[in-house]
C-alpha cells in the first residue's frame, strides 16, 4: 500500500502537529475533544509506539493521580521516548491529588521548599497529611525540608511513607539513598538507590551511585 492511503489514528496525527507547532493548547485542545482520559490510558499501555508516545503525553496535561499506575508502567516502556514523557508527566500528575485545596497546599509547599522555607513546608506538609494520609507528595515534600534542615532520619521514615502511598515515587527512594548516605549507612543507601531504579531504570546518575556503592561496599 503506497504511503498516501495509509490512515493513521487522530491521536497520532495531532501529536505530530504538536511535536511541529510545539502548541500545547492546541494538542490538548483537539485530543480531549476527542479521547477521554480512560481512551488515553489504554492507548499508553496497548497502543504502537507513536501513539504510546502521544498517549503519555496527553495524560500528563489532561490526567491526574488517577493515571499514576499507566503512566508508572510506562517509566519501563520498551521506547525511550514514551519513558521519558512519563517520567515527566507523572511529576505533572503527583499534585493533582486530593481536594482542590489539598491540591493547592502541595502547589505551596514546592514554592516553600523552593525558597527554603522549611520551617512553613513542614507545618503545612503535616497539616496536609493530617487531612489526607494518602498523600504522598505531602510526605515526599516534608521529607525534603527536613532533609534541608538535616533531620536525615524524619526525612528517611517520610520517604518511605511517600512510597508506601505511591509505589512508583522514584524521587522519594532516591531521597532514601541520599538521606542514609547522610547517616553514613551505605547498605539501606544502596537499597534506595536500586529501588529508584527499578522503578524508573533511566535515572543515569543513580545508577552511576549504584555502581559506586557496589564497588565500596565489595572493598570492605
Amino acid at each position: 500500500m503506497s504511503e498516501e492511503f495509509i490512515r493513521y489514528p487522530m491521536l497520532e496525527i495531532f501529536y505530530q502537529q504538536y511535536l511541529t507547532s510545539e502548541h500545547s493548547a492546541d494538542f490538548i485542545q483537539s485530543v480531549s475533544s476527542r479521547y477521554t482520559v480512560g481512551a488515553l490510558e489504554r492507548l499508553a499501555r496497548h497502543g504502537q509506539c507513536m501513539s504510546r508516545r502521544a498517549a503519555v503525553l496527553a495524560l500528563g496535561f489532561l490526567g491526574d493521580f488517577r493515571c499514576n499506575e499507566t503512566l508508572g508502567r510506562a517509566l519501563v516502556d520498551d521506547d525511550r521516548c514514551v519513558r521519558m514523557l512519563a517520567d515527566h508527566g507523572m511529576r505533572e500528575i503527583w499534585p493533582r491529588q486530593g481536594s482542590p485545596g489539598q491540591r493547592s497546599g502541595v502547589r505551596r509547599l514546592y514554592r516553600l521548599n523552593a525558597v527554603n522555607r522549611t520551617d512553613e513546608a513542614i507545618d503545612l506538609a503535616s497539616s496536609l497529611i493530617c487531612e489526607n494520609h494518602e498523600l504522598g507528595e505531602a510526605w515526599n515534600q516534608r521529607a525534603i525540608a527536613f532533609c534541608f534542615e538535616g533531620d536525615f532520619r524524619g526525612a528517611i521514615e517520610d520517604c518511605k511513607e511517600s512510597l508506601n502511598c505511591n509505589r512508583f515515587h522514584f524521587p522519594a527512594a532516591m531521597g532514601l539513598g541520599h538521606c542514609c548516605l547522610q547517616l553514613d549507612d551505605p547498605i539501606s543507601a544502596l537499597e534506595g538507590f536500586r529501588l529508584a531504579l527499578r522503578i524508573n531504570p533511566d535515572l543515569e546518575g543513580v545508577r552511576s551511585q549504584v555502581h559506586h556503592l557496589e564497588r565500596t561496599l565489595e572493598d570492605i
